[in-house]
């Protein structure tokens, strides 16, 4: 029997179990479930109960990476850069999904993979056009512009919007509440522009990427529509995406990303750039 791939989830949260369910229920033949780590452990323990084995819990992010060939990042963006660094210090492929949390460092994080000979995974996530966008970079971008269309309520609570007073209880239009490069972008919208990190990398920078943020009253979906220009021609794509029923700030699109991606780590056709 071929050797299994031994997995490890860090973040138990929708996106987590969601990735753990599939790894156990569609990939048994070529991977392994063999850890799980939560900072709020309890939410380990939950996860490791729906699989009938309490020793799937890691007490510590250290613990978890030395038992693995491939660490899965689901946390939030304010954890994923130190298990990002951690990961690839040790060696150990990992799988990133907050790209929002390393976009700052991501230049840094290669250095360090190729130093250690360990990969990094980032799905495309809740976008479409990435392939497209690699294959544009290979030549010279001209630009890359995200536009991301929510409902106003995705940004209640938002400090950015607190900050600049915008009102976003009766709108009648949609309203640009923000238009600035990348990296800005994911200060002030780092729970709802994960996407504009992952576009950045693949592309031409989070300073040279601009992001537009609009408030929409009319929609239920999260919506990301992105153009780019290059020597290799105009490509504008729209992407409408579901709500992940287990987590109202996540695509549902951005978990199939995801699991897509594993498959491709796992099979030995790749299709696509």
């Amino acid at each position: 029997m071929p050797k299994l791939l031994k997995i490890g989830v860090v973040g138990c949260g929708a996106i987590g179990s969601s990735l753990a369910n599939t790894i156990v229920s569609d990939f048994a033949d070529k991977a392994e479930l063999v850890s799980l780590y939560d900072i709020e452990i309890e939410k380990a323990y939950k996860l490791a109960s729906k699989f009938g084995d309490q020793k799937l819990v890691a007490l510590n992010l250290d613990d978890l990476i030395n038992k693995v060939d491939l660490v899965i990042e689901a946390t939030k963006v304010e954890s994923a850069l130190e298990v990002a660094q951690k990961t690839v210090f040790l060696s150990k492929d990992i799988m990133i999904m907050s790209v929002g949390g390393v976009i700052k460092h991501y230049k840094e994080l290669i250095v360090l993979a190729q130093e250690k000979a360990a990969r990094i995974f980032i799905p495309s996530g809740a976008i479409c056009g990435i392939d497209g966008l690699k294959a544009s970079a290979i030549g010279k971008i001209n630009k890359v512009i995200l536009t991301t269309k929510k409902s106003p309520k995705a940004f209640v609570g938002v400090p950015y919007v607190l900050k600049k007073k915008i009102r976003l209880d009766n709108l009648s239009e949609d309203t640009v509440i923000f238009e600035g490069d990348a990296l800005s972008a994911i200060r002030n919208f780092p729970q709802n522009v994960n996407v504009a990190a992952t576009l950045s990398i693949a592309g031409i920078g989070p300073e040279n990427t601009l992001v537009r943020i609009v408030a929409s009253p009319d929609i239920d979906k999260n919506i990301h529509e992105i153009e780019i220009e290059s020597d290799a021609g105009r490509i504008i794509t729209r992407t409408e995406n579901v709500i992940h029923p287990d987590n109202p700030k996540t695509s549902y699109l951005a978990v199939l990303s995801a699991i897509a991606t594993l498959k491709q780590i796992l099979e030995p056709i790749k299709v696509g750039t």
